[in-house]
């Protein structure tokens, strides 16, 4: 009696929950549907690539999300991964996001990829009464431009250099092109003739707390994140 053949299969096929299934090959799973032809998907939605060619992940995957206490207030940007998990255990809901962007597929549902979050319950944070003094913050507070020609700020300066006895403090930090910040080196501003555009301040509010923490954050959070108070 002639053996049986056996049937071919693919190779193992992972789940984004984790789980891997083995399926014969030209098989559909119970309750996939079938490929569309042609490679269209049907409505404006995306399908969210997990790895780009290089094996990196996308640049979509490395954005970060707005959160937002359950009374709007601004409270941190998180990586997207977290922002996910706050979504799917119901401990956070999406409050903006791109109705063309991507959507992020499992078994069980679709999400697509948020850009503010809010949390379903109240956090109580206690913010300390001065804002942290961060690279970013500084090219916030000054639009990164130079505190002394107005051109665009790179670098990180002190008014008063470090090795003069000058503080590492909001008053004494501004934003400065690399330009400037070579002629100036470690001098002070009396012997070089320059005067400041602006006279720095320390900001104060959720609003600066955040921006201490990046470098760039998304237009699509601007309505949430009120009016900066320097």
């Amino acid at each position: 009696m002639r053996e049986r053949e056996p049937v071919p299969i693919t190779d193992p096929v992972p789940h984004r929950n984790g789980d891997v299934s083995v399926r014969e090959r030209g098989t559909t799973p119970r309750g996939a549907q079938e490929p569309r032809r042609g490679g269209r998907r049907s409505g404006g939605h995306k399908r969210a690539r997990s790895r780009e060619s290089d094996g990196s992940p996308p640049n979509w995957a490395r954005s970060r999300v707005l959160l937002l206490n359950a009374t709007f207030e601004p409270l941190t940007a998180l990586p997207l991964k977290r922002a996910i998990v706050l979504v799917v255990c119901g401990k956070a809901e999406i409050v903006h996001n791109d109705p063309s962007g991507f959507v992020l597929h499992s078994a069980r549902t679709a999400i697509p990829v948020p850009s503010v979050i809010r949390l379903g319950n109240y956090v109580r944070v206690p913010y300390r009464a001065q804002v942290p003094l961060t690279r970013a913050g500084i090219m916030h507070r000054d639009r990164f431009r130079c505190a002394y020609c107005g051109s665009k700020a790179t670098t990180v300066d002190h008014v008063v250099p470090r090795s003069r006895g000058g503080a590492h403090t909001w008053q004494n930090c501004v934003a400065c092109c690399s330009k400037c910040n070579h002629r100036k080196a470690d001098r002070l501003l009396a012997e070089l003739g320059w005067t400041l555009r602006t006279v720095p301040e320390p900001p104060h509010g959720p609003y600066w707390r955040l921006l201490t923490q990046i470098n760039d954050r998304d237009a699509d959070w601007r309505p949430y994140l009120g009016a900066p108070a320097a």
